[in-house]
């Protein structure tokens, strides 16, 4: 029991430093250094958002500086880091692209200087943020500059959010703009963004603006000012030939080619998501969750959500029969046996047997 308490213990104060976007915009004040660890682009901007405006809006031309390390040395931005403000109280320095941290092994453009970040963040400037922005899904952790890093820095973690998560933030926006999404209205937005989270948020001052006159925000609302995306046209694509609706297969793929999309692009759409679905049906059948097979294909868990519940409607045979199809159709095109755009209305008509 005590050697169980000591290790939570040590869990807790491990972590400390460790938060999310809730926390972070709660956090006052802001630490020295800050290492923004993650993918998700909307985090992130709101978390740039957040320390940027710590800086006076008159003093952001000499007290707000973003450096890219992959055209930028290291050293530049290290010497803005160690100037004091300039007729402020506080200098932000932010840099992106620190692939130094990471397990990368190709060759560096650029000869960073790692001791010199090293000997900053051991000994920060108080009047200076120094933001890191990891936009890597981890770091590597045996390197002596990630252990460093890590060791001095707030950990601020932008990770994609998965489905729920991406709901929650979203519902919580609307209401503190004291505006009501309908629950019809939220499920359309997170489909017609298939759960991606930046991808809402791209959508949200759309939605805002239009609801600020009283309009509510419904599913008409919704289906009216968010577009599908290219992928959950596809999805429709694909359901259609799953469900063997040859009519409704065909129409949805003129659609498409009247919006100029390339056949060769289509098909290679249509084969991965069909290369989805075996995997996913494979993959359960050996036991695997909807979680784990996120983690395990690499794909947003809301594409494997639907991926499941699609793969479930097709027996494993016609579902190699469609992705062997589509993937002979594709060869045809290449090869120019065959007219590109019919390539795939033959494949739906010989796949529904029409």
């Amino acid at each position: 029991m005590q050697r169980q308490k000591r290790m939570l213990l040590i869990r807790l104060l491990e972590s400390k430093d460790n938060m999310d976007i809730q926390a972070f915009q709660k956090l006052t004040p802001l630490p020295p250094v800050l290492l923004v660890l993650g993918t998700e682009a909307a985090l992130q901007t709101q978390v740039l958002d957040r320390v940027k405006a710590i800086v006076p809006e008159d003093q952001q031309a000499m007290n707000f500086s973003q450096y890219d390390l992959s055209q930028t040395p290291l050293a530049v931005a290290l010497d803005d880091a160690m100037s004091a403000p300039f007729f402020g109280d506080y200098r932000v320095v932010v840099v992106n692209n620190p692939s130094f941290l990471t397990g990368e092994t190709k060759v560096a453009k650029i000869d960073h200087d790692i001791d010199g970040l090293i000997q900053y963040v051991e000994a920060p400037l108080a009047s200076t943020i120094l933001v890191i922005i990891a936009n890597y899904p981890k770091l590597d952790e045996r390197k002596r500059v990630t252990k460093a890093v890590k060791k001095a820095a707030t950990l601020v973690d932008v990770a994609p959010l998965d489905e729920r998560a991406a709901r929650k933030q979203i519902a919580q926006m609307f209401k503190t703009h004291h505006l009501t999404i309908t629950p019809d209205a939220l499920n359309l937005l997170v489909q017609r963004t298939n759960g991606d989270y930046s991808l809402m948020m791209s959508e949200v001052q759309k939605l805002l603006t239009y609801s600020a006159n009283g309009a509510p925000l419904d599913a008409g609302a919704i289906e009216a000012l968010v577009p599908k995306q290219l992928s959950d046209r596809v999805f429709d694509l694909v359901g259609a030939v799953v469900a063997k609706d040859s009519a409704k297969s065909l129409r949805l793929y003129r659609d498409l080619l009247a919006q100029n999309e390339e056949p060769i692009r289509l098909n290679a759409l249509l084969v991965n998501q069909f290369r989805l679905l075996l995997q996913v049906q494979i993959l359960a059948k050996k036991g695997y969750t909807q979680g784990s097979l996120a983690e395990v294909i690499k794909v947003h868990p809301y594409r494997i959500k639907l991926a499941w519940q699609q793969s479930q409607r097709i027996p494993a045979r016609e579902l190699h029969q469609a992705y062997i199809g589509l993937v002979d159709a594709e060869a045809q095109m290449k090869q120019g046996v065959i007219d590109k755009a019919l390539a795939f209305e033959l494949f739906v008509l010989q796949y529904t047997r029409q």
